[in-house]
C-alpha cells in the first residue's frame, strides 16, 4: 500500500459487523432488482446468498466509511480490506 492507501481507523481486514451490513444492503438492491455481478446458476435464487457470493468474488465496488467518536472518519473501498 502506498501513503494514500494507508487504513488509518480500525483493523486492516473486513470487520464481522462490516462483513453483515455489505451483505444485507447488497442483498437488498439484488431483490430490488439491481445487476448481478457475478454469474450465477439457476439454483441462485436467494439474495443473501448471491450477496455472499459476489462479497467473496471481491467483485462489489463499495466503500467503507469508518468513524472515530470524535467525528473524524476514513473512507477506505472494500478493495483495500480483502486479504
Amino acid at each position: 500500500m502506498s501513503k494514500k492507501e494507508e487504513i488509518i481507523i480500525g483493523p486492516p481486514k473486513i470487520t464481522r459487523f462490516e462483513k453483515a451490513r455489505i451483505v444485507g444492503a447488497r442483498s437488498l438492491q439484488i431483490s430490488m432488482g439491481a445487476p448481478i455481478l457475478i454469474e450465477v446458476t439457476k439454483n441462485d435464487t436467494n439474495p443473501i446468498d448471491i450477496a455472499i457470493k459476489e462479497l467473496n468474488a471481491k467483485t462489489l465496488p463499495i466503500t467503507i466509511r469508518r468513524t472515530l467518536p470524535d467525528g473524524t472518519f476514513q473512507d477506505i473501498p472494500l478493495k483495500w480490506l480483502y486479504s
